[in-house]
Formats: C-alpha cells, structure tokens, sequence
C-alpha cells in the first residue's frame, strides 16, 4: 500500500487549483496537486510541500484543512494508495507557478472543469456540491 496526500485549493471566487500532470498514470490529465508521503512525514506535511513543489504555493501545514481519506482500491491504477485531502482556501489572483512532475498549474472554475486523474472529482465534491462542479470530457 502506498500513502499520499492531495490538496483542494480554492479561491474565495469559486476556483480552484489544478495541475496537468507530467507522467503516467494519467499524464496530461488535471489533478489536484499532492504526492507520496515520505518516510518520517505526516500526511499534512507532505501535502504542503507538495503544494509547494507542484505548483509553487507556500501554506504552512497547520492552515491545511483536513477533508477525509480516500481509499477505494481501484482510485489508482498503480494499485492500492490511500490519500489524505486537504483544504487550502486562498485569495482570487494567488499565483501559480507549476514544479515538479506538473507541466502546467491553472485555475479552473468550479463551474467548468476538465476531466480529471484518479478519484479528484470525488474529493471535489467535499468543497462544492456535485450541482455546482460541471466536468467536461
């Protein structure tokens, strides 16, 4: 089993913070930012440095909002993870500056989103009802 943690960073305006991812699974895909927990790092740690290195947002980890655990077994076609969300409320205009295994950062509308990685449409719906988030395909 593999643990990770991800991130739901939105604006007071109704956006939110995603990522394109660099590498498969899902590459060229919208996720959330977030990634593996290291050895000897808590969840809400490795949250805010991956945010920090995938899309160049600095958060201390006590400001992480803690959402819920996602552990479906087939949310990753790797095999089993098991992911901690957590929620990052910022100011409309934070910028964004995409790292690390992301090509691109970008904020998206909750109304009008891409398709997006793993189960990150699920852990949105924890933010916003499922009325309020429209995917495309």
């Amino acid at each position: 089993m593999r643990y990770t943690a991800d991130v739901v960073v939105t604006t007071t305006d109704g956006h939110v913070l995603l990522i394109e991812r660099g590498w498969d699974p899902h590459k060229g895909m919208w996720a959330l930012p977030g990634g593996h927990v290291d050895p000897g790092e808590t969840s809400r740690a490795a949250a805010a440095r991956e945010l920090r290195e995938e899309a160049g947002v600095y958060a201390a980890p006590a400001d992480l909002l803690r959402l819920g655990v996602w552990d479906s077994p087939g949310r990753d076609p790797r095999g089993r993870y098991v992911t901690v969300a957590y929620r990052l409320t910022v100011l409309p205009g934070t910028i964004i500056e995409p790292g690390d295994d992301a090509v691109r950062a970008e904020w998206w509308p909750l109304t009008d989103l891409p398709r997006l990685a793993f189960d990150h449409a699920e852990i949105l719906r924890t933010v916003a009802p499922a009325s309020a988030l429209n995917q495309t395909a």
